[in-house]
């Protein structure tokens, strides 16, 4: 069941984006509701990655880029100077497109955040990486491997390997970039499930491709088309009753 009146966890106000001197992001104002899962939708190359980087300044690895506006974290502007990055990159995680878990052990891959964040107890440690595991479904099926390579997991395993490695530096925010383009049915249904669970503790944003899958995962959802954000509003309403005729010719095969 939904929260009557969730709280507003992130916002964008008048948020444009370059790569060089070309406009990427147009004029993007969106509301990411707290413990709730939006998704981006719309044709490839409109936005919705760069968007979804620009929630915690990834796009800044990337020379020659600048942004305008207001990118807001519990209220917070996020790029405001001297905030601290690495401390943004923990709250706000990412989950990419392909799994890409270390080549190390399994345990290793989740331990990586608490130790570079200065958590030297073992203990601590072994536990944060069995909590981890647990909440993404992991647990169960490499419990009794931890010292094994991560790379000898299935695609499926691996990306909720990478999503444990996240939640193991205490997010509050998770970024999933398309996060099942690369796996089978049966992993990503794995994944949509993982997903209902943590959203009772964390909120998600995910860009897909699959309006299914937006459909049927997320509270709410907008609709990018060349750089600008043609429609956002609850999932219901926007796959049923869209205002835009665009986005109407989208999920209904005419465009895209």
């Amino acid at each position: 069941m939904k929260e009557p009146n969730p709280t507003t966890k992130m916002e964008t106000r008048g948020l444009h984006f370059y790569y060089g001197s070309t406009q990427a992001l147009k004029n993007i104002n969106i509301v990411i509701k707290e413990r709730q899962i939006t998704a981006l939708i719309g044709p490839s190359g409109c936005g919705k990655s760069t968007f979804l980087r620009t929630l915690n300044r990834l796009n800044e690895l990337i020379p020659h880029t600048r942004i305008e506006g207001i990118v807001t974290l519990d209220g917070q502007d996020i790029y405001q100077p001297g905030r601290d990055v690495v401390s943004l990159r923990q709250r706000v995680g990412m989950v990419f497109q392909r799994p890409n878990p270390f080549p190390k052990s399994i345990f290793e891959n989740v331990a990586f955040g608490p130790k570079v964040l200065g958590d030297r107890s073992k203990v601590k440690i072994e536990k944060k990486v069995e909590q981890s595991l647990k909440a993404v479904a992991l647990w169960p099926e490499v419990s009794d491997r931890l010292h094994k390579n991560a790379l000898s997991l299935t695609l499926g395993q691996q990306q909720r390997l990478c999503i444990a490695r996240g939640l193991a530096v205490e997010p509050e925010v998770i970024l999933m970039d398309e996060p099942c383009s690369a796996l089978d049915p049966i992993a990503t249904k794995k994944i949509e499930e993982l997903m209902q669970e943590l959203k009772k503790n964390y909120t998600i944003v995910i860009v897909t491709h699959n309006m299914q899958q937006a459909a049927r995962s997320s509270d709410w959802t907008g609709f990018f088309l060349l750089g600008e954000l043609l429609e956002y509003g609850m999932t219901g309403d926007i796959f049923t009753r869209p205002k835009d005729t665009r986005m109407e010719n989208y999920i209904t095969g005419r465009y895209g």
